[in-house]
């Protein structure tokens, strides 16, 4: 919180600098923005970056490198018996200094080096945060008076802001780039390390999932089964369950609202089939936990059939329910899409309604609707929340979907509960499972992409 003042008082002082940009370019105008190169705007928004570019920039290196120099100062302020440490006491050793400087403690009296240590970091930080309140706001207004000093009519302030602005979109592309290519690398560098430890045959095509492991050699404890067949079994049947309940009611929603719905029901009913997106996936899973569940237990109790309290088809169906938004969605926009003329050539050769849209409609629309479909597929594998409070954590290789499952994403989640240490199959497991899951959920999304543009053109 002591930051945002700081960026408050930047943001206002670049607003001023825009407006004196932009005022000061006026009045070497004589008032009229046709003695100017550029539009008044572009010299306040030269003035802007000037202004703000700098300081925001110097705020960003800060929050990046203060806590490691803060760090590194405070560890060789310490004895050279804390020093000497290991590296995992060391490091409780500076938590317990950050938290004593904090105001917080662990409930026990802390040592002189503790409180000494506490000390200099609270002296760092306070001195570190004013040197920083002092430089970025001087170089705001440094920037903001240079700026304004380099306008005149003749300056291209148009064209240095718009190399500014392409600038900072080719930064943006390059950071999302980057962050891709570094999700990539650390799945696929940590998936290498698990496949060292188990055989890749084993994991791929193995029928037994308990990835428990003895954690130092001393110990007795299983040597674990990492066969991730009951888990992708798992991840099928619901998804599978999810898109038989999604795929037709949502579909057969954008079919109305597209084609047979009034203007003001479509205006309706659209948004609040669309709320179902917007509902937190947690609340998904309570009220499959809460309701659905219970009443499939007790409904399959009355018909005579074993229904677990945790089962695929709870999970499925309200997954299906969550997905149904990205179909309707989709589809409606696609089948709205489709060509009027196309509507009307086929009811000039006598068609109904209803064979308009079976024969006419839906054929053109349908590249749209598969792509829509697959990227509810998409979305459907890699459900988290409801599977772990409606289908549980049993990984069995079952097609009932009476049955508790897992799936991928839950056994990742519960890999990395808790403290873990990076050096066992148990733990690197959770990356390998992460590679396979992306990888399948990359190859949907480019195959739906890939039919959406292959056959969007056809009926044109």
């Amino acid at each position: 919180m002591q930051l945002l003042p700081l960026v408050i008082a930047l943001l206002v002082l670049t607003s001023i600098g825009y407006y004196l940009g932009r005022g000061r370019a006026l009045t070497m105008a004589g008032g009229s923005s046709r003695n100017l190169h550029s539009l008044p705007g572009y010299y306040g928004f030269y003035v802007a970056l000037w202004c703000g570019i700098p300081a925001f920039l110097v705020l960003a290196a800060w929050l990046a490198f203060e806590p490691t120099l803060v760090r590194a100062l405070v560890m060789n302020s310490l004895p050279p018996s804390a020093q000497a440490l290991p590296e995992g006491e060391l490091r409780l050793l500076m938590n317990e200094v950050r938290q004593f400087a904090g105001g917080r403690s662990y409930g026990r009296e802390p040592s002189e080096i503790v409180i000494a240590a506490a000390e200099y970091y609270t002296s760092l930080k306070t001195t570190g945060f004013a040197a920083l309140i002092v430089f970025s706001l001087s170089l705001a207004v440094a920037g903001l008076a240079w700026g304004r000093k380099r306008i005149h009519q003749q300056l291209r302030a148009r064209v240095s802001v718009e190399r500014a602005v392409k600038v900072f979109l080719i930064i943006s592309s390059t950071i999302a780039v980057f962050t891709t290519i570094g999700i990539v690398m650390s799945l696929l560098f940590e998936s290498i390390r698990f496949f060292q430890a188990v055989p890749p045959m084993e994991f791929l095509f193995g029928l037994n999932w308990s990835p428990q492991t003895a954690i130092r050699a001393d110990q007795v404890g299983s040597s674990g089964a990492f066969g991730a067949v009951p888990l992708f079994a798992g991840t099928l049947l619901i998804s599978l369950i999810a898109m038989t309940v999604a795929v037709p009611v949502g579909l057969f929603s954008a079919i109305y609202m597209a084609e047979y719905a009034p203007s003001r029901v479509r205006a309706v009913v659209k948004p609040l089939l669309e709320v179902l997106a917007g509902i937190p996936t947690v609340v998904y899973g309570f009220f499959a936990a809460l309701t659905v569940a219970p009443f499939l237990r007790d409904s399959g109790s009355v018909l005579g059939l074993s229904v677990a309290s945790e089962s695929a088809l709870a999970a499925g169906l309200v997954m299906g329910i969550m997905i149904i938004p990205f179909i309707s969605s989709l589809s409606d926009d696609v089948i709205t899409s489709v060509p009027h003329s196309l509507r009307q050539g086929s009811y000039g050769l006598g068609a109904t309604k209803s064979e308009t849209i079976r024969q006419v409609v839906i054929p053109a629309a349908l590249p749209g609707i598969v792509g829509g479909v697959l990227l509810a597929a998409s979305r459907a594998i890699g459900e988290t929340m409801i599977v772990v409070m409606a289908a549980g954590l049993a990984a069995n290789l079952t097609a009932n979907p009476f049955e508790a499952v897992t799936t991928v994403t839950v056994q990742i989640v519960t890999l990395l509960v808790g403290d873990q240490e990076f050096d066992s199959p148990k733990t690197l497991a959770a990356f390998a499972l992460g590679l396979v899951l992306f990888c399948v959920t990359l190859v949907l999304n480019v195959v739906a992409l890939h039919v959406v543009r292959k056959y969007r053109e056809k009926y044109d």
